[in-house]
């Protein structure tokens, strides 16, 4: 497995993988109206490209001889830090792998280079948003010492679902 950086050239398959990946594990949970703005808003190739472009995004890819694997993306400043009392939290979003490649290390191999980033961005906190029902997700970040600070909401075109908001203090 290689991490790396996304490249512009990556755009296209970033977004596919973002779309695939939230589709397998939620795309029962929406009418699929909501799904569509949702999917036009987060995944369309300019919604990623611009992501990608922007300076308050670092998106790290994971990679095995068969092509994209995985990806996350950290943001600084952070969406969430009116929740906190850190003064230079970062934000982990998308922690994603392809659907076929769960369990296989991908997930783990991305949460060690966010924080190693966030350390070496001086950062004093990663914020994370978990949906309030995905368990396995929730176990995940447990393991790396994320503890739930407030109640959010996360909006899915008209719906808004139940999300926990997760910190780790790196102080």
């Amino acid at each position: 497995m290689i991490l790396r950086p996304a490249t512009p050239e990556d755009v296209p398959a970033l977004a596919a993988l973002g779309r695939d990946s939230f589709c397998a594990a939620f795309e029962g949970l929406y009418r699929p109206e909501d799904l569509a703005i949702f999917l036009e808003q987060a995944y369309s190739e300019p919604a990623v490209a611009a992501e990608v472009a922007a300076p308050e995004y670092i998106h790290q890819l994971a990679e095995d001889a068969g092509g994209l694997t995985g990806f996350c993306k950290l943001r600084q400043p952070s969406w969430y830090a009116e929740h906190s009392d850190a003064r230079n939290p970062i934000a982990l979003g998308q922690l994603y792998t392809a659907p076929d490649k769960t369990g296989f290390g991908i997930g783990a191999a991305l949460m060690e280079w966010a924080l190693a980033e966030a350390r070496a961005r001086g950062c004093d906190a990663v914020q994370l948003s978990v949906y309030s029902e995905n368990f396995g997700g929730q176990r995940f970040y447990q393991r790396y010492g994320f503890s739930k600070i407030a109640d959010i909401g996360f909006w899915v075109g008209e719906q808004r679902d139940a999300e926990f908001l997760y910190e780790l203090r790196l102080d």
